[in-house]
């Protein structure tokens, strides 16, 4: 949902934001929105040039608060603090990107101009006093940029927005794409080209690399000398892989991967291949490749760093990880967690083991950018099979291994294939904390991890993924039925009895997730299965919201240049205006040497499922005590708007 002044369009240079966006979480915002929110700026530091840092006194920022429904400003309204709202059920990561984008300047994509070629606003079908929310918008007032219309664009409304009945209010033109429009996963292409159009950006914020070999120079990768053999670059070996990662032998003429043949040569034997020098900003980074061993068990991939500092010009090699295991007829995915703070070369080293191969080790569609790891990857194979045969509802779960968080907690991710008996054709998911050996010394009822469930997009591009994902947070206060059990205690006190695969008995918590995890339609769509399997990336940790909970006091001017009665203070030693304001105005500008006023009018363009709260938010700070706290509060004037999406 966004609202607009009516001066409302994107073109204009003074509704842009700086590439650093600050911001503040309030605390009336739900503890796991505040951790999704900061996983969607992680997505936005790797796609795109924009960052985001916690307020420390700017003069324009982001206030993210726990309003009526998700909705946004469109653009920087310059009016100090900004309200953009995260209300109930509204802790989507495609959601909170929504919202974002409003605020750094998107409308709805079927707000465009040229619309009406690619959909049919079917307008007896809207409910009475929301058909404004269907409104399109001039090429005066907004810019779609040079790019095609979207379907799959996470601004489009989906086809049931505002409907009065069981019908559709948006029809696609082009009949396949109904059910494509309003999908809430991730940045679509046509997203990332606007937004980076928009914003200048030619390069992303953590992200590094990545190589599917495609290309004959292999990424700049280049060739150890401090090896005995090499890395192939092959379409196919005999004993495997029959084909690449990237296209799955579906692209005649194309697919590579990087082999190291172990049937030949001696025990120990090495073929050493590093990336070319990359330069990192953050201090830690994710590598992110598939892995064939069709060799032997003994074989190993070992990673190692090269750093280059001043006091080591030439590099000096850091062991990382090893890799080894039984050889498999099918890619296996791996993460790998790096700290490197200089600069670097990744290295893969593949060893020969003992013992007879027919084979070897294969690397393909690697990716290294600088963001935390998954904890645990739940790989389900034979999944075409699982979607045909699963029934719905309970006798068509299937659950994952046990897994352990960061703090010593057990949990199980629980997946409807084929959805719940009320639900079909949809994956359900839940996380269920279990008995695990470290729960006489852990606290409970479990306080406050977030569990993230990622289902990936194995797009070869990490920054081209579009993979959903759902996080749930154990708040040790929720309860379960009946009313006297606490949802996150220890499972063998709220739990019931369960067995896994080998025999063995444990105790099973009540599952939080949902129903509605993806559909079916867009679960085919994409990448999502791939080699005839998925994986499901998990991690279960605590929230950091890593934002001060009181920011540092500005200082005065010694001298007073704004006008109309404005403050000046100073931000990093330099002079800042503090514009008053009232019910109704506003004075703005760097000197505050202008007014505005709500008698231009409020347009509303809506997309949450709830009541919205139009809010017109009027920043007045006219002393150093104002500053301290972390926030204002504005006037809100409320409308009945909804979107259900």
């Amino acid at each position: 949902l966004s609202w607009i002044q009516d001066r409302n369009s994107i073109i204009g240079d003074n509704y842009r934001w700086p590439h650093v966006i600050p911001y503040v979480l309030e605390d009336s915002l739900e503890m796991n929105a505040k951790g999704v929110i900061l996983k969607a700026f992680e997505q936005y530091r790797l796609k795109t040039c924009i960052d985001f840092k916690p307020w420390e006194g700017e003069k324009n920022y982001i206030s993210v608060f726990k309003g009526s429904g998700c909705w946004s400003s469109v653009g920087n309204m310059q009016i100090g603090l900004q309200q953009l709202s995260i209300g109930a059920n509204c802790d989507r990561i495609g959601t909170i990107q929504h919202e974002f984008l409003h605020a750094l300047g998107f409308w709805h994509e079927q707000s465009r101009s040229d619309r009406d070629d690619y959909v049919t606003i079917v307008w007896d079908r809207i409910q009475s006093g929301k058909e404004h929310n269907f409104n399109k918008y001039d090429d005066k007032r907004s810019d779609f940029l040079n790019v095609p219309y979207d379907y799959n664009s996470v601004m489009h409304y989906s086809k049931t927005a505002f409907r009065n009945g069981t019908e559709p209010t948006i029809i696609t033109n082009i009949a396949d794409f109904i059910d494509v429009i309003g999908q809430r996963m991730d940045f679509s292409e046509y997203d990332l080209q606007k937004l980076n159009r928009l914003y200048n950006c030619t390069s992303s914020l953590s992200f590094m690399d990545t190589c599917s070999f495609e290309l004959e120079n292999i990424c700049g990768m280049i060739q150890s000398s401090d090896d005995n053999s090499d890395w192939q670059r092959l379409s196919q070996v005999p004993a495997g892989p029959n084909t690449d990662h990237t296209n799955m032998g579906e692209c005649k003429d194309s697919g590579y991967f990087m082999h190291f043949d172990t049937s030949a040569g001696r025990e120990g034997s090495t073929a050493v291949l590093e990336s070319r020098i990359l330069y990192p900003k953050r201090g830690f980074q994710c590598l992110q490749f598939y892995l064939y061993n069709s060799g032997n068990g003994n074989d190993r991939l070992n990673v190692w760093v090269r750093e280059y500092t001043s006091a080591n010009p030439n590099g000096t090699l850091r062991f990382i990880e090893e890799i080894k295991g039984s050889p498999e007829n099918y890619w296996q995915l791996h993460h790998v967690s790096l700290n490197v703070t200089s600069k670097f070369r990744v290295v893969f080293q593949g060893v020969r083991g003992s013992g007879l191969s027919n084979g070897g080790l294969s690397i393909d569609d690697i990716n290294l950018s600088e963001t935390q790891c998954p904890h645990h990857v739940w790989h389900i194979r034979n999944f075409t099979h699982l979607l045909n045969t699963s029934p719905a509802g309970r006798d068509g779960i299937i659950y994952s291994p046990p897994f352990y968080s960061s703090k010593g907690y057990a949990f199980q991710i629980s997946l409807y294939v084929n959805g719940t008996t009320d639900n079909p054709l949809n994956l359900g998911i839940y996380l269920s904390l279990i008995s695990g050996a470290n729960d006489d010394h852990l606290e409970w009822p479990c306080p406050w991890q977030q569990g993230t469930m990622i289902l990936l997009d194995q797009h070869p591009d990490i920054r081209q993924r579009m993979s959903n994902q759902r996080s749930v947070t154990t708040d040790p206060g929720r309860l379960s039925e009946p009313p006297s059990k606490y949802t996150w205690d220890r499972p063998d006190k709220v739990g019931s009895e369960a067995t896994f695969s080998n025999g063995t008995k444990y105790m099973r918590g009540p599952g939080v997730g949902t129903r509605a995890f993806l559909t079916h339609d867009r679960l085919r769509s994409r990448n999502f299965i791939k080699e005839d399997g998925v994986y499901i990336l998990l991690t279960l940790e605590g929230i950091s919201t890593t934002q001060p909970q009181d920011p540092e006091v500005p200082t005065f001017c010694p001298d007073n240049p704004c006008e109309n009665d404005g403050v000046c203070v100073m931000v990093n030693r330099a002079p800042v205006c503090r514009c008053p304001a009232g019910d109704n105005w506003w004075y703005m500008g760097e000197k505050c040497e202008r007014k505005g006023s709500t008698r231009e009018n409020t347009v509303i363009a809506v997309s949450s499922t709830i009541t919205v709260f139009v809010v017109m938010l009027i920043v007045t700070i006219t002393t150093a005590v104002c500053l301290k706290k972390k926030y204002k509060k504005g006037k809100e004037n409320k409308e009945s708007l909804s979107l259900e999406e």
